[in-house]
């Protein structure tokens, strides 16, 4: 069998025999090392890999070449071998160069030249990217098909679910797309019910529900015993920390979630001031991180688990799901997140899924390509989604409502926004309306220092203005503030007075809440830091408390 191709592409002769030398000196055994000079070069012997039947385990191009940048060249190379490992050498004076553009590929890593000594800066991160690569599954995969209307809401939906859980599938849109009817044909189906969803061994689902999706495509639903140490209730950054950690430490523990891990942060596009990613990462591929090293641990993840109540049973404490089941552990970590707030404008509520889209909605980027994009937000989530709309768009109308977004956005993002000419600000301004008939096709802004309105024609409208916590189902059980988001640990103490019904001869730990052994960590805690480190932070730390629980239960 032919072995695997490591390519490096650098358009300085010196530089690409050198980085060559180095490769096959430590992998010339196991890989076929391949130089190219060019990005065209390059992009050549990428494809004559591919017609022999042969695979590209790592590509590496240089930042700087003419004619064809290394970004560039490695956004085409990845249409060919969309497995292989990515890596950009880069000069110093171009490193910030190099990460900006790093939002057009999802970069594995960067390289500074020179990397002497390859034993210290070259082979340990290449050692990585081809064990990661190695134990992939790299075999032809036999996708989910999903028949629906491009302005179905339960199409998006379905579409939303399968790539936030990571399931690959075709998408096959009916009246665009002649493979539609002809499944819809052979399915059985008439058009009349969408989505229609062909699995993988040929079943057809008309309509299917989350639950059904999630059985069939091999996630698990259903929890492998009825009580467990740890009972983590979310899967985003503060939920999968928990998870992780808790695992990682011994305890039997189960991961509740009810759409798809990762929460809002893993519908984020780039993520870039996150510790240890200089040159950022996606929210997906955190995700995808997080939960690897969770199932790495034992950790057992169900999705599209709904829990309406919590309940203290003696010592046990007790959660139910939506279908009346429960599951029973020693504690609970509450990290289930916000949600946002919904745009109360005239015409928009009707369109929702057909539009108008709450969050990031990433699988919607390509068919949004040539057209005008509005977002509403100011936030680093409203930011990133600009900078990834932006790449398929004609254009990009960011719509905040105060008067600049310095006091709502980091910085990086701020100045990444004002380089990319397709992405135009509108400060002061509110969206207040929307019409549509099968699907959105204007909006109203309002200009809120003249109350000026103006009408714009516009089919995508991407909300991201604030968040709520969505504890309703708490309500009488733990304590909460008056917006709904729980309070723990200090903020429970009042006058020296502990929460009403706390039995225990001591206060509440940090991030304990008024039920003693249920703790909460992340966005759903208030005032919390809304930031992905803090969550992951919150969700290890409530692991320790836990185990100091545990200890003096």
């Amino acid at each position: 069998m032919a072995r695997p191709s490591i390519l490096t592409v650098d358009d300085d002769p010196s530089v690409s025999r050198a980085i060559a030398r180095d490769l096959r000196r430590e992998y010339g055994e196991a890989y076929r090392v391949v130089r190219a000079e060019s990005g065209e070069q390059a992009l050549a012997a990428v494809r004559e890999i591919k017609l022999r039947g042969e695979e590209v385990a790592a590509l590496l191009a240089d930042y700087r070449m003419p004619g064809m940048s290394g970004i560039e060249f490695l956004e085409q190379a990845m249409e060919v071998f969309p497995l292989a490992r990515r890596v950009l050498l880069t000069a110093y004076a171009d490193t910030d160069a190099a990460i900006r553009a790093i939002n057009v590929v999802d970069l594995d890593h960067y390289l500074l030249k020179p990397w002497d000594p390859p034993t210290e800066k070259l082979y340990p991160v290449l050692d990585e990217l081809l064990a990661a690569w190695s134990v992939a599954d790299r075999q032809p995969v036999r996708q989910v098909r999903v028949v629906g209307h491009r302005w179905s809401s339960r199409s998006y939906a379905v579409r939303d679910f399968l790539a936030r859980n990571s399931v690959p599938f075709r998408w096959h849109a009916l009246g665009e797309d002649a493979e539609a009817e002809r499944l819809l044909t052979a399915a059985g189906a008439d058009g009349s019910r969408l989505p229609v969803v062909v699995t993988a061994t040929g079943d057809a689902l008309v309509e299917p529900s989350d639950g059904e999706l999630a059985t069939t495509v091999g996630l698990t639903i259903d929890p492998a015993t009825d009580f467990y140490d740890l009972i983590v209730v979310g899967g985003g950054p503060a939920g999968l920390g928990a998870a992780v950690y808790g695992g990682s430490e011994g305890l039997r523990t189960v991961l509740v979630e009810r759409m798809a891990t990762g929460g809002q942060a893993g519908t984020s596009s780039r993520i870039e001031n996150y510790l240890g990613f200089p040159d950022g990462v996606s929210g997906e591929q955190l995700t995808e991180r997080a939960r690897r090293q969770a199932a790495k641990f034992a950790v057992e993840m169900l999705t599209t688990r709904q829990v309406v109540a919590l309940e203290p049973r003696g010592a046990a404490r007790v959660v139910r799901f939506d279908d009346g089941t429960e599951l029973a552990a020693h504690t609970v970590i509450l990290a289930t997140g916000v949600s946002y707030r919904l745009l109360r404008a005239p015409g928009l509520d009707e369109l929702s899924g057909r539009g108008v889209f709450y969050g990031a909605a990433t699988t919607e980027g390509p068919s949004c390509s040539g057209q005008d994009v509005y977002l509403v937000g100011g936030a680093n989530s409203a930011g990133q989604a600009a900078m990834y709309f932006a790449r398929h768009a004609r254009t990009v109308v960011l719509v905040v409502r105060g008067d600049s977004l310095d006091r709502s956005m980091s910085r990086y993002l701020i100045d990444q926004i004002a380089e990319v000419p397709n992405i135009e600000v509108r400060t002061c301004t509110e969206v207040v309306a929307g019409t549509g008939t099968d699907h959105l096709e204007t909006l109203t802004l309002r200009d809120n220092r003249t109350n000026e309105k103006t009408t714009v024609d516009a089919s995508w409208l991407f909300v991201f203005i604030g968040a709520a916590p969505r504890t309703d189902w708490l309500d009488g059980t733990l304590s909460r503030d008056e917006r709904g988001f729980v309070l723990a640990g200090p903020d429970l103490v009042s006058d020296g007075k502990r929460p009403p019904g706390w039995e225990l001869d001591r206060d509440p730990y940090h991030l304990e809440t008024s039920v003693p052994g249920v703790f909460v960590a992340g966005d759903v805690r208030a005032d919390s830091v809304k930031r992905v480190a803090s969550a992951v932070g919150e969700g290890a730390m409530a692991v320790t408390l836990v185990h100091r629980y545990l200890e003096k239960a």
